[in-house]
C-alpha cells in the first residue's frame, strides 16, 4: 500500500467537518491484476443533504522540487483512477484534493485552468491550517 500524502489527515479532517463520513481510507480499485489506492472514500453523513453522493478523494501536497512534475504526476493519476473508477463503481465521483497553496500556483494560473476545463478536473480546495475545504470545483 502507498505511503500517504502530506496533508492525509488534513483532508480526512476536513471532510468530516464538511459533513461527509469516511468510509475507506484508503479506497481499493481492482481491475485486472492490478489494485490501485485511492486516498479517501466518502459519503454524506446526511444523504438528504448531498444527495446521496458517493466521492473518491486523491490528495495531492505538490511539494516537489517542481510544480509542473507533481501536476504531470497528479493528473496521470487522476486519469488512470477516473477511468477504472467508471467501470468498477461508476456512481462514486473522483477528486484532486490541493491546498490553497497549490491553487495559487498551479491552477489559477492558465496552465491549471486549461486541465482543469479539457480534463474535466472535479478539485477540492483545502486550507491546510485550518483543515477546511474552501471550494468544490465540479
Amino acid at each position: 500500500m502507498p505511503a500517504k500524502d502530506t496533508y492525509h489527515d488534513t483532508v480526512r479532517n476536513a471532510l468530516i467537518k464538511d459533513g461527509w463520513k469516511i468510509t475507506h481510507d484508503p479506497y481499493r480499485m481492482i481491475w485486472g491484476s492490478t489494485r490501485f489506492f485511492v486516498d479517501l472514500a466518502a459519503e454524506p453523513l446526511l444523504a438528504a443533504e448531498k444527495e446521496n453522493q458517493k466521492i473518491a478523494i486523491e490528495i495531492k501536497s505538490f511539494t516537489g522540487q517542481s510544480n509542473m512534475v507533481d501536476l504531470e504526476k497528479a493528473l496521470g493519476q487522476y486519469i488512470l483512477y477516473r477511468t477504472i473508477m467508471q467501470k468498477v463503481e461508476p456512481n462514486r465521483i473522483l477528486y484532486l484534493a490541493v491546498s490553497e497553496k497549490a491553487v495559487e500556483e498551479i491552477f489559477d494560473e492558465p496552465v491549471g485552468r486549461l486541465i482543469t476545463e479539457k480534463q474535466s478536473l472535479k478539485l477540492i480546495f483545502f486550507e491546510p491550517k485550518s483543515e477546511v475545504i474552501t471550494r468544490w470545483i465540479e
